[in-house]
């Protein structure tokens, strides 16, 4: 049964990201703004989340949203435990101001989903290019947090299975310090029902703890990434005890 139910889920964001995605061009076309095309997406990932939870039973609990500047003209890194698919389906759908991820150029490519984010504000870079990609992210992140733009990375750049850690690379806080903006730290605990990569989801609850914005004024990029790695780290451990029972 769980076979068949995430097969339906799979079918119904296949289908509608059809419809949703030649609107988000339409509006391109009639020269609708950024913002518009944003709200299509948006409803779009909303709807992906909703039928995970009608049809697969993923339910989500979000705890801190108090911490999350209130300034509608304060830009803000994001910093997001990256377990599965679903978190970047949630992040925009639960988030109170316009996201701009950053992400690997390929996914370009993606019939009609890779159409629609390449229609989006977003960063888009190519990770061959190291440095040069790197001076990408942080002169349209700057632009995107100067105008109240929450950018969104995933420091540990991949997904990782549950109960693991990647290695979380300083790449996120150096264009929060430069950029003059804080970080705040986010725990998502996705594996336990959207495991990496896999067909079959499972019904449960999502955990999503979101921490306290982190000032960059004064800080040293790696130290500040430091302290985002031990935050997160030990808030999924407090989360989800039963995926390190070593802890």
């Amino acid at each position: 049964m769980a076979l068949i139910r995430s097969l339906v889920h799979l079918l119904v964001m296949a289908v509608t990201v059809i419809p949703y995605t030649l609107a988000i061009l339409l509006v391109r076309v009639l020269g609708g703004s950024p913002a518009a095309r944003y709200r299509v997406a948006r409803a779009w990932l909303a709807l992906c989340v909703d039928s995970a939870r009608w049809l697969l039973g993923i339910r989500t609990h979000i705890m801190g949203m108090e911490h999350l500047p209130q300034d509608p003209k304060q830009g803000v890194v994001l910093l997001v435990k990256h377990q599965s698919t679903y978190e970047t389906f949630l992040m925009p759908a639960i988030m109170p101001h316009p996201l701009a991820y950053v992400f690997k150029k390929e996914l370009l490519r993606i019939p009609f989903f890779g159409w629609s984010i390449g229609s989006l504000d977003m960063i888009h870079i190519d990770r061959k290019h190291g440095s040069r990609a790197f001076h990408k992210v942080v002169e349209q992140g700057k632009r995107l947090l100067a105008q109240g733009t929450w950018v969104i990375m995933f420091p540990e750049g991949t997904r990782v299975a549950r109960g693991q850690a990647g290695e979380y690379k300083s790449g996120a806080t150096r264009l929060a310090i430069m950029a003059g903006v804080p970080v705040v730290p986010i725990a998502v605990t996705s594996a336990r029902c959207w495991p990496r990569k896999a067909l079959v989801k499972h019904p449960g609850v999502v955990e999503v703890s979101i921490g306290k914005p982190i000032p960059t004024t004064g800080r040293k990029h790696e130290e500040l990434m430091a302290e985002v790695e031990t935050w997160i780290e030990s808030e999924m451990r407090r989360l989800d005890p039963e995926a390190y029972p070593a802890a």
